[in-house]
């Protein structure tokens, strides 16, 4: 899950909302098909520059703010794995592709914000590091519609990822951990 703990406080914010909520339904079907199934739930989340914040911090701060109605529905639970990221792909100078490993991970299911930005990035960096993709097509919110339509034909196209609504992707292959 991609940048679902938000405060939106920055540009853009107010579209992004509107398109949050309608991905909010299928982010929490996803969730509960990966935790009925035991997947592995990781949450990676921007620090929004709070170099000192934490992921109990990055939740509090997005459930203290003015739309904690769109974190409440998908907020981790005790189970779920988080990482930290400063920008855009999830990959990017984290732990993510160490722990997927030691997980014995091989796909990945995309959901959460930005379409045109963070997913794409996530997706491109999952494809080099010869992860299949899975991105939730219900379940990632966008800023400008246009790009978004433009970066998932990216996605299928150029890396191959696999496009469905979040009821029709299954966690059967998951590590039992």
């Amino acid at each position: 899950m991609i940048d679902m703990l938000n405060t939106y406080e920055h540009e853009d914010a107010e579209v992004l909302v509107k398109s949050v909520r309608e991905a909010l339904p299928g982010v929490g079907v996803l969730i509960e098909r990966a935790r009925e199934a035991s997947a592995p739930v990781v949450y990676v989340n921007d620090n929004f520059g709070r170099w000192r914040s934490h992921h109990g911090e990055i939740l509090e701060a997005a459930l203290a703010g003015r739309y904690a109605d769109l974190v409440e529905p998908i907020a981790p639970d005790e189970e779920s794995l988080f990482v930290v990221k400063a920008r855009h792909s999830v990959f990017f100078e984290t732990p993510l592709a160490y722990l997927l490993g030691q997980l014995d991970v091989h796909r990945v299911v995309l959901c959460g914000q930005v379409t045109e930005q963070c997913v794409l990035y996530s997706a491109l960096d999952a494809h080099i590091r010869h992860l299949d993709v899975v991105v939730a097509l219900d379940a990632v919110a966008h800023i400008d519609a246009g790009l978004a339509d433009a970066a998932l034909r990216m996605m299928e196209r150029n890396m191959s990822a696999e496009l469905h609504p979040s009821g029709e992707i299954t966690f059967e292959d998951a590590p039992s951990n």
